[in-house]
């Protein structure tokens, strides 16, 4: 959990997802007094093993100091905040602070700070990078923004659950951070799509190809860890088409608004839309690999070689080896 030293708060959580499990359980495995609520309540049953209590509604989360949302949509964050049921619904009791990581419109954002500040709870909007993975990895990182003196109170939880958190100021310009966070992430893996099946209709195995990506200036730490995917056609679950698709049209709304012309995220957001009209729904957004590839003509096969995602120490040299 590295060195962070967490404080004496009551913590609560909201939205134990596939993002929302495995980052309560970090606070919870760290000491973090947790008490969580989800709607489907099985989900949270988890975080008991490390400690923390399940709860029936937000509403049993208004006794606690700093209360986490991860929440889908804009619509259930209100819901789970300020719903008939929600956390700041109770007339006599409200969190210090309210910490909300869900990817969500900045008029949703909006109503929340204005509805929380006149319960005396003070907002901090912390989307976040990364994926379940990289939760797990410890290298989960936060864009954040709202009152400098609640993020430095919320500081020590932020890091327990990362490596990176970046305040960018106050209100809600994290929001606009992340939509093109997100925005870039749809272009970025619509572009490796692209070439890797324009390399691999050349004749260069995918696995050889991407060795070379990830060990150039143009390598990340997201090529690398989507290079398992894209190898091996391994496509569990991290974000689904849906929901980028949903982000893609927050960033385009954003655009719009502000006159900024986005020609490339405009066609990335309709090779995702093609994406979700040719059933892929409930899987990962890498599956724009196929895609591209039935496009080009070709039909891929799993390479059948172990490749790292960069979230591991390598093992040896690093190269990569045929499996088993």
């Amino acid at each position: 959990m590295g060195a962070t030293k967490l404080g004496n708060d009551k913590l609560g959580w909201i939205g134990t997802g596939r993002m929302g499990l495995p980052m309560a359980a970090r606070l919870a495995k760290a000491g973090g007094h947790v008490a969580a609520y989800n709607r489907t309540r099985a989900k949270a049953e988890p975080l008991t093993q490390y400690g923390a209590t399940i709860v029936g509604a937000p509403v049993d989360l208004a006794d606690r100091d700093i209360v986490f949302t991860m929440v889908s949509t804009s619509d259930d964050l209100l819901e789970v905040t300020l719903g008939p049921k929600g956390v700041l619904s109770r007339p006599d009791r409200a969190p210090k602070i309210l910490i909300d990581s869900s990817t969500v419109s900045a008029e949703a954002s909006a109503e929340l700070r204005s509805a929380a500040a006149k319960r005396g709870t003070q907002l901090l909007s912390a989307p976040v990078s990364g994926n379940a993975k990289v939760v797990k990895a410890g290298q989960l990182s936060f864009v954040v923004s709202g009152p400098r003196p609640a993020f430095d109170a919320a500081l020590p939880y932020l890091e327990c659950l990362g490596t990176g958190v970046s305040y960018v100021g106050d209100g809600d310009l994290a929001r606009i951070v992340k939509i093109c966070h997100n925005v870039f992430l749809g272009v970025v893996i619509q572009s490796l799509a692209e070439i890797t099946v324009l390399a691999q209709k050349a004749g260069v195995p995918r696995h050889a190809f991407l060795d070379f990506i990830n060990k150039s200036v143009m390598g990340s730490a997201f090529t690398r860890y989507k290079t398992p995917a894209l190898v091996n056609l391994d496509f569990a679950t991290t974000f689904t088409p849906y929901l980028l698709r949903k982000d893609m049209d927050l960033g385009l709304a954003a655009a719009r608004s502000l006159d900024v012309p986005m020609p490339v995220a405009a066609t990335t957001r309709e090779a995702i839309q093609s994406l979700i009209g040719n059933g892929y729904l409930d899987t990962d957004f890498a599956t724009l690999i196929l895609l591209q590839a039935r496009n080009s003509g070709i039909d891929l096969k799993a390479e059948g070689v172990e490749v790292a995602d960069g979230l591991q120490p390598a093992v040896g040299s690093g190269a990569t080896t045929p499996r088993e």
